[in-house]
């Protein structure tokens, strides 16, 4: 078994597990973990998903043994994105990316906990998450580049807006490797974490996470995640409909005041809400 989910409470945890070869990711492996993101994201006692590779490292991306061994007319077939490969809970499709889980778009926050290499697709795994915890010996960047291998899984299209076109051509370009600290002043990751505390780091921000109104959280992450090409008028208008026509406010906003009123959550107290 290449994937394990381990659960606490609403948080869950993710791993990969194929450390013998750094995590690289066969087809089984990316099979495995997209339909555990699938199970997480349909499951409603499922709050939280934080990411973690086990072993000593997050992911050496694609499987290089695996794809000196294709062979015939069309040897990359199997990394085809079927086009109806599954479907959420509202029927919209959510295709397999080559790696996995890259090309699903989540209504719940996924935590990455990054343990040594997360480079080439699994640099592109870790910027799928929305955002990262990094130990202080890991680091990423676009290893791929040495060998002809190009971005297929969100490289392209999450790091510029991340770090911004011209560092993130830079990066992907030269290769080279983006070490914790980099990660850290540029944006690339939140946490910085002693090594081996990253899975540690990471279910303690998800369970601070998963103890607050969940429609609100999502609604919130919704509003951040698809605003990035509006303009402000446009983000402004998008924000409010996507908060008050799915009633966020009325159904946990108001229970939330009423909270407060008989003193919880006073004074910024995170804890007792």
């Amino acid at each position: 078994m290449t994937v394990k989910i381990e659960k606490q409470e609403n948080v869950w945890t993710i791993i990969h597990s194929r450390p013998e070869a750094r995590n690289a990711m066969d087809p089984e492996s990316a099979d495995a973990l997209y339909e555990a993101f699938i199970e997480f994201e349909n499951n409603k006692d499922a709050y939280v998903a934080v990411f973690w590779g086990e072993g000593g490292a997050f992911c050496s991306g694609w499987d290089l043994k695996y794809a000196a061994s294709l062979e015939g007319s069309e040897p990359l077939s199997s990394l085809d994105i079927p086009k109806n490969r599954n479907t959420n809970e509202n029927g919209s499709d959510i295709p397999r990316g080559p790696l996995g889980p890259s090309r699903l778009e989540l209504s719940k926050p996924v935590i990455g906990a990054i343990s040594g290499a997360a480079v080439a697709g699994g640099m592109e795994l870790a910027l799928w998450c929305d955002f990262r915890v990094m130990e202080k010996s890991s680091y990423l960047g676009v290893y791929c580049r040495r060998w002809g291998i190009p971005l297929l899984d969100g490289g392209t299209v999450r790091l510029p807006k991340i770090v911004g076109q011209g560092r993130a051509l830079e990066i992907i370009l030269t290769g080279r490797k983006v070490t914790s600290d980099e990660c850290l002043k540029i944006g690339l990751c939140e946490f910085l974490v002693e090594d081996g505390n990253s899975r540690k780091k990471a279910e303690e921000i998800a369970k601070t996470i998963a103890k607050f109104p969940q429609e609100c959280v999502r609604a919130d992450r919704h509003s951040v995640l698809k605003q990035s090409n509006l303009s402000i008028k446009e983000g402004l208008l998008y924000e409010w409909n996507n908060s008050m026509n799915n009633k966020i406010l009325s159904k946990e906003g108001i229970k939330g005041a009423g909270r407060f009123t008989i003193g919880h959550g006073r004074h910024g107290d995170f804890k007792d809400i």
